[in-house]
Order: C-alpha cells, then sequence, then structure tokens
C-alpha cells in the first residue's frame, strides 16, 4: 500500500513539473517504481487467489459437517427370547395382559433405545419406508493474517498488516426418501437446499490500515448436490460381533459450483475482493464406499465407520477468479478420508443422548488451466473435527425427534453446527 502511495505521489508530481525534468528522471529510479509496482499486483493476484480458496474450504467443510450415524437394516439384538417368547420393542399384544407386561418389561429395551437403533443406523422401524426432514445451521469464522511489505536488517516489518476474516451462515434444507429390502438392503435419496449469507472484512479501507471495511454477498434457496445411497448389511450382531454395513453414496454436480465466479474488488478498499455470486456445490461427481459398525450393549450402543470420498476430475468453460478473464481447465478436487466413533445410552423410556467423534481430512485440490500443467491450490487441504452431541426423543411410535450439536475442534471445521430432524417411520 505504501508503495502504492508512493507511485501516486509520484505521477502526481511529474505531471506538475515541467517535460524536460521527467525525461531527465534516472533510469534506475524508473526501473525501482516498476519492480515495485509488479510486486504490488502479484500480492494483489495471491490475495485474490487466498480469498477463493478460503471460500472453497468453506464449502467443502460444509458439504461433510460430521460424520453420519451409521446404518442398520435389521431390529435391535436387545429384542430379546425369554422363555421361548419373542417380543420386539412396540410389538403390537405384548401390552393386554400383566403376563405380557411383565414379559415385555424383562425382554425388551426401553423405546427410546428402540427409536435411537431406528433413526441412527438408519433401521426402518419394522416397515418399508420413511421420510425424513431435517434444517441445519452452520456458522463458520476465519481469519487471516496478511503480511504486505518486507523485512528490513531481518528484523523490522515496513509495510501493511491485514486482518482478512469470513464470517458464513449457512441454512441447509435436507429431504431424504429411505427404502428398506428384505431387512437387507437400504435405498435412499437426500435433495438438499442450501442458504448461504458470507460476510467478507479486511483492512486498509481509505488507505488506513487500522480502519476495516466488510462486504456481505448471499444466496437465495437454491437445491444443492443432489446424493443417492445404498446400503448391505452383510453381518449380523451377535454375540461377540457387531453389525456390519457396507455403503456406497454417489453424489451429482445438481448444485451452483464455486469455477469462474468472478472476485470484485470493494470501491473503498482497495484490500478487500468478494465473490459476485456463492456456490451451493463442488462441481463435480463424488463416490463415496463406507463400512459402519453397530454393537449393543443394552442400554447403551456403540458405533463406529470409516469412508472414502473420491472426487472425479472434471473441466469447466472458466476455473479464474479475475474480471474480464477467462480460462477454461480441468479441476481435481482432494480426496478425503472421514473416520466417527461414538457411544448412545437410554435416559428413559422416550429419551436416548448419543456422544461421537468424527474427523474429515482431505488432499490438495489441483488445477490446470488448458494448456498449463498441474498445479497445487495453495492450502486446499484441511483437517475438520467436531464432537458431536445428540438426542433422540421419540414424539410417536412412527415419529422421532433428533437434535444434534456439532462442535469445532479444528479451524478447518465450522464453529459450530446444529441440526434438527424429524424421520417418519411407515
Amino acid at each position: 500500500m505504501h508503495g502504492l502511495l508512493s507511485l501516486r505521489a509520484i505521477v502526481c508530481l511529474t505531471s506538475l513539473a515541467p517535460a524536460t525534468m521527467l525525461y531527465a528522471a534516472p533510469d534506475p529510479q524508473v526501473e525501482a517504481l516498476k519492480q515495485e509496482l509488479m510486486e504490488l499486483k502479484q500480492r494483489y493476484q495471491a490475495q485474490q487467489q487466498a480469498l477463493m480458496v478460503l471460500e472453497q474450504r468453506v464449502r467443502q467443510v460444509e458439504e461433510s459437517p460430521a460424520a453420519p450415524p451409521p446404518k442398520r437394516l435389521t431390529r435391535s439384538p436387545a429384542d430379546q427370547t425369554r422363555g421361548a417368547q419373542t417380543v420386539a420393542a412396540g410389538a403390537p399384544g405384548t401390552s393386554g395382559s400383566s403376563y405380557g407386561q411383565s414379559l415385555k418389561e424383562d425382554s425388551e429395551p426401553a423405546q427410546s433405545v428402540s427409536n435411537l437403533y431406528d433413526e441412527a443406523s438408519g433401521f426402518f422401524g419394522g416397515g418399508k419406508f420413511s421420510v425424513e426432514t431435517g434444517l441445519t445451521y452452520t456458522h463458520y469464522d476465519t481469519r487471516a493474517l496478511v503480511l504486505n511489505g518486507f523485512l528490513a536488517l531481518d528484523s523490522i516489518f515496513l509495510g501493511n498488516i491485514n486482518l482478512d476474516r469470513i464470517k458464513a451462515d449457512n441454512w441447509t434444507l435436507d429431504l431424504t426418501a429411505r427404502y428398506n429390502l428384505d431387512q437387507r438392503w437400504q435405498f435412499d435419496i437426500n435433495v438438499p437446499v442450501v442458504y448461504r449469507e458470507s460476510t467478507y472484512s479486511s483492512g486498509g479501507a481509505g488507505g488506513a490500515g487500522p480502519v476495516t471495511s466488510d462486504a456481505t454477498v448471499t444466496r437465495d434457496p437454491t437445491i444443492g448436490d443432489v446424493n443417492v445411497g445404498v446400503a448391505y448389511k452383510f453381518l449380523d450382531e451377535s454375540e461377540n460381533w457387531p453389525d456390519a454395513v457396507f455403503t456406497l453414496r454417489v453424489k451429482a454436480p445438481t448444485g451452483d459450483d464455486p469455477y469462474g465466479i468472478k472476485l470484485v474488488n470493494d470501491p473503498t478498499n482497495d484490500n478487500l475482493s468478494v465473490p459476485e455470486d456463492l456456490p451451493t456445490g463442488n462441481g463435480v461427481w463424488a463416490i463415496t464406499p463406507g463400512v459402519s459398525l453397530v454393537k449393543t450393549y443394552d442400554p447403551a450402543v456403540l458405533f463406529g465407520s470409516l469412508s472414502y470420498t473420491y472426487n472425479m476430475e472434471d473441466s469447466f468453460s472458466d476455473i479464474s477468479p479475475t474480471i474480464n478473464t477467462k480460462v477454461p481447465g480441468d479441476v481435481k478436487l482432494g480426496d478425503s478420508w472421514q473416520i466417527g466413533v461414538g457411544i448412545a445410552f437410554a435416559l428413559n423410556e422416550k429419551m436416548s443422548m448419543s456422544f461421537s467423534f468424527s474427523d474429515q481430512f482431505a488432499s490438495k485440490s489441483k488445477i490446470k488451466p488448458d494448456g498449463g500443467d498441474w498445479q497445487d491450490v495453495p492450502s486446499s487441504d484441511y483437517n475438520a473435527a467436531n464432537f458431536n452431541i445428540g438426542m433422540t426423543l421419540a414424539a410417536t411410535d412412527n415419529l422421532t425427534i433428533v437434535p444434534n450439536l456439532a462442535i469445532g475442534l479444528t479451524d478447518d471445521a465450522p464453529d459450530f453446527s446444529f441440526s434438527l430432524k424429524f424421520p417418519y417411520y411407515f
């Protein structure tokens, strides 16, 4: 910034000076000014790229804020068999006599444990269909220290120190339908509707370092990346072994991708650039295979999951964030691993709680302009860990209410995310 002001001052002075003085300027000084101007342009381009990376990383982390609970396709093994009689949770006829009530109390788990299985593992309560409506709010706040200048005498920094900040508030409405086939296979489809609001802040407004300015960009509710999944239970829970389920999900790029969105300069602050629009998807196909394990220790349930997401390479007509510049090229988002472990237990007949840890870490993304080579996108790798606190409330025999709070444990994770789901079983 100081270099740019110096250049402007020199230009103003030279415009008032005689032409002979202008031509008499020493060549080394002119070359030094040109070099300084070139360095400032390079730093500005670097800031633009850094802002694009932060925006993309926010979007990638939001796509997978927390590890989903494991999938279960059969009734809880806590439905014990006593005295050659099997009584399942909520089974008809078990409450019609004192004998049936006594047998029920001895042999079946609390309704909250049964509902915990129904929701946390995808079991349909003995039916074939399930529909779920979920609403998730995610808050993301990241800060980046930007230094524009150089070190003098290896200890004194000359230049500008700015604190750039991005605050993102996102609402996602998830509509999910599931179908259960023979208590062994499960198929589902998820359609998200996304509303986004991001505020960008940076120092240096009006040429004053301590003065900050901000700009807010919003995106009206728009459909995100639709995804479908299939689960197959290949191991039934026994006394020594857990339920084991293989899952496979495919995400389609139905949302608006982030590539080619231009960064616009704030007229009041040369240090601040904001995107013209906000994306609602990653723009590429993704395949996620995974394995889930569930083990019952009535009234507690232990679960764990491991999955890997492969993002396919794709080509786009424009991958440049610079205005009036169109650069076609290829994009390869970094692949990611996701792990999750947790425990859930019943509090009473209608309510249960769960505590879990989830972590998702991804490699760097790469871009390749047409005619160029592959290059890593700086700071595009991330490690997003969350601690999750959930609850399962049995509202009716068919309707369950599931609130969940995810607290970010790393810088790349959202500060917090709160979701409220309403699965209904047929």
